[in-house]
């Protein structure tokens, strides 16, 4: 493995991490600095928001509706794991990785990213982003069971 790699996959890392930090703490501004100007960022059934201005409509929208109902959540930890680099060269990285999402119920539901990064600057940052969510537990506070698509 070659240094700029492991340069790579850090700072693709640290992107990641920073998509699901800024998430949890509703900071959808935040949230939108780890994809590309025109990065994509897609829930699968659903259409595609381009670019951070739509991004940041799509998330702050998404916690509006959540602070309108009843059960807010007042803990949100996105969790990822098993991040595998599927491709990688100094152009362009495609990521897989799991994520589980923990409120105050317990395991509120659980998906995939599937991810493509480019770097900008000395920054790795998001070109597209697809999210599946394959479970959702029956008492969720921020997902439905309306929001897995087969």
């Amino acid at each position: 493995m070659e240094l700029w790699e492991l340069v790579a996959r850090e700072r693709i890392r640290e992107t990641l991490a920073h998509y699901n930090w800024s998430g949890d703490a509703g900071r959808a501004e935040a949230l939108t600095e780890a994809f590309t100007d025109d990065g994509v960022l897609q829930v699968r059934g659903g259409e595609a928001h381009r670019g951070r201005e739509a991004i940041r409509d799509l998330i702050g929208g998404v916690a509006a509706r959540e602070s309108a109902g009843p059960a807010v959540p007042k803990l949100v930890r996105h969790l990822l794991t098993n991040t595998r680099f599927t491709a990688l060269s100094p152009e362009e990285a495609t990521v897989a990785s799991y994520f589980t999402v923990v409120t105050e119920i317990g395991l509120d539901h659980a998906g995939r990213y599937r991810d493509t990064l480019v770097p900008v600057g000395d920054r790795w940052l998001i070109a597209s982003r697809l999210v599946s969510t394959d479970w959702v537990a029956p008492n969720a506070t921020m997902a439905s069971p309306a929001s897995i698509v087969r």
